[in-house]
């Protein structure tokens, strides 16, 4: 009796007259549906070309040569940001302990990031941790407050480089007009590509290094001289009077000593680009730097300047002033200002990454693989160019953004526990870096209780038309139900495919629902890489899948090839589907090659 009604509706809609191609029930009452069905299915056989074959092993060649961080290079990206923390994580007389208990804490972090990168070398983590450990929607949680952490970092040094710059000198703008200036220059540097920053990075850490030594030896022989007079005034003047208010002042001041650590979360964004067997010394290169420095400095800085002088900001001149004299202060002064903007670089870099790896998983539009730090502008300009509130976005966006390695490598154990991996760290640190990023996050509210796609619209708007069938009658608009359907297809054109190495039917059920949930597409292709061996249940299965998911066209696609990087590498280049859209098991641990070096996701143990 269906058919009957369907006819009878067509006649009242000739411009829509189309009969229902299955027998599922649609949410569109009056319009046609036809577009939730994709078509059949196919089955082929591929051989891959001389041509594919070779863009195959270029492709594998270009991922190993794209790894040219070297441990001084890679440490010095990240090393800088977190060098110039220092500049605004010193404040009080318990700022030596705090920042000591916030570098501490990052030994609870530093072997969670091993185990995810030697598991999952790829850059734009956390987020393509996420992505290969769980969906795509809480991926993207993760990804969006990375590029907050990304642009806050670069917002914060270089708003706090040109009030640095004020503090010293009178300039001919206003402190909001350099910080743009800043974003342009080091935008244009970041541009040059990642080797040329790096280098960039790696003389303006030489410098900032040379230049704290020559003032923490300085600093020492005048504290000799002088003797510990100043220190026991400050204490005398900033200590709190009970356990309970030393505990307050500690906990307080790490909170806010967690500032001087941001840049150590930037590292894993561009791990993919350093050598092999690099990525654990720069995470221990970018520890022990804030370790040392930080607290050595904010300790002079307590026993040489004054306690009220501190609040007044630019306090590490002030000290080059005490020991050395002018000539030292115009040296720190410039090397500030020059540390703090490599800040900028970091976070510039990181975020290209990021928004590439986003534009590879089609989550972006392909213009965003050559990004430009505009959002980084516009947070700047929505804080009405306010440092104080820049700052206090900037903490919580680190410290969520800390909380989602320990969330990562927990979801890659539960969901991905065959992935090999160099190194493995204990439960307990897992739980430990979770409960203090917890506890510090809190503790930032606290201080400041103020901090506390494209097709789903388009089906909304589809389903609004539908449900109002006097809009199909007006001319202006009668034709949007097929312009509608048009613009639906077209975004779901792309294919994407499941790489397989089984032929059982709930296991490839079960990748294909992972696309269905978490891929806007339309044509899925399993694939099969098989010399001389053939899945006799393959075949039939795919027929059967291919029924059940109308929505999508389901082929088969055999390749006559072993399963290698290059040769996958070859067939994305022969179906001009991305490596970043072909998904496949977790692999086992006697697995020979790396996954980074395929390009794909993992969807499955």
């Amino acid at each position: 009796m269906a058919e009957p009604v369907a006819n009878e509706r067509a006649l009242e809609l000739p411009h829509l007259n189309h009969a229902p191609l299955t027998a599922v029930p649609s949410q569109f009452l009056n319009l046609t549906n036809d577009f939730e069905f994709a078509g059949w299915g196919t089955i082929s056989k591929v051989i891959l070309t001389p041509d594919d074959l070779s863009h195959g092993k270029d492709t594998w060649c270009n991922y190993h040569s794209q790894q040219v961080l070297g441990r001084f290079e890679a440490s010095a990206l990240a090393a800088n940001d977190i060098l110039g923390g220092v500049v605004f994580a010193i404040s009080g007389v318990y700022s030596p302990i705090s920042l000591l208990v916030a570098a501490l804490s990052l030994f609870l972090w530093r072997p969670i990031m091993e185990e995810l990168g030697s598991a999952l070398p790829i850059s734009g983590a956390p987020y393509t941790y996420i992505l290969n450990a769980s969906t795509k929607s809480v991926a993207l949680v993760g990804a969006a407050l990375l590029l907050l952490d990304f642009a806050a970092t670069a917002v914060t040094s270089a708003a706090t480089a040109m009030s640095y710059l004020a503090g010293e000198l009178a300039i001919p703008f206003p402190v909001y007009v350099g910080t743009l200036l800043v974003f342009v220059l080091f935008t244009a540097v970041s541009l040059a590509g990642l080797k040329e920053s790096a280098r960039i990075a790696s003389g303006v850490l030489s410098f900032h290094l040379l230049t704290m030594i020559t003032l923490v030896i300085c600093s020492i022989v005048t504290w000799v001289s002088l003797g510990p007079s100043q220190l026991k005034a400050n204490w005398a003047v900033g200590r709190a009077e009970t356990p309970m208010g030393v505990l307050r002042h500690i906990f307080n001041g790490g909170c806010v000593s967690m500032l001087g650590l941001t840049g150590f979360e930037c590292a894993p964004a561009y791990a993919a680009k350093m050598r092999p067997g690099s990525y654990p010394s720069v995470l221990r290169n970018l520890h022990w730097s804030a370790l040392v420095f930080n607290t050595t400095i904010s300790l002079l800085v307590l026993a040489l300047v004054p306690l009220d002088a501190e609040s007044q900001g630019n306090v590490l001149s002030m000290l080059a002033d005490k020991v050395a004299g002018r000539w030292l202060r115009t040296w720190v002064a410039i090397d500030a200002v020059v540390v703090l903007c490599a800040g900028v670089l970091t976070g510039v870099l990181s975020a290209c990454e990021l928004l590439c790896e986003l534009s590879h998983d089609r989550v972006l539009p392909r213009t965003f693989r050559a990004p430009l730090p505009l959002h980084r502008i516009a947070i700047y300009a929505s804080t009405g160019a306010n440092l104080t509130i820049i700052s206090e976005i900037f903490s919580v966006a680190w410290l969520a953004v800390m909380m989602l390695f320990p969330i990562s490598l927990v979801l890659l154990r539960f969901s991905r526990p065959r992935l090999p991996r160099v190194s493995r760290c204990s439960f307990t640190v897992i739980i430990g870096a979770t409960v203090v990023s917890a506890v510090v996050l809190a503790g930032n509210i606290g201080i400041n209780p103020v901090i506390a796609g494209y097709l789903a619209i388009l089906r909304w708007v589809y389903w609004t038309y539908d449900q109002i069938p006097l809009l199909h009658e007006w001319k202006l608009i009668r034709g949007w139900g097929t312009g509608l359907i048009s613009l639906m297809r077209r975004l779901k054109r792309q294919e994407v495919c499941i790489l397989v190495n089984t032929d059982e039917i709930n296991y490839l059920f079960n990748m294909i629902l992972y696309v269905r949930q978490n891929e806007e597409t339309s044509h899925l292709k399993i694939v099969y890489f098989s010399v001389g061996m053939v899945l006799p249940e393959l075949e039939a299965n795919a027929k059967i899948l291919d029924e059940a998911f109308p929505e999508i066209t389901i082929d088969l696609v055999l390749v006559e090839e072993q399963f290698t990087p290059q040769n996958v590498a070859a067939l994305a280049h022969q179906l001009n589907t991305p490596t970043s859209l072909m998904f496949m098991s977790c692999p086992g641990p006697s697995f020979p090659y790396s996954v980074a070096e395929f390009g794909t996701r993992i969807v499955s143990i």
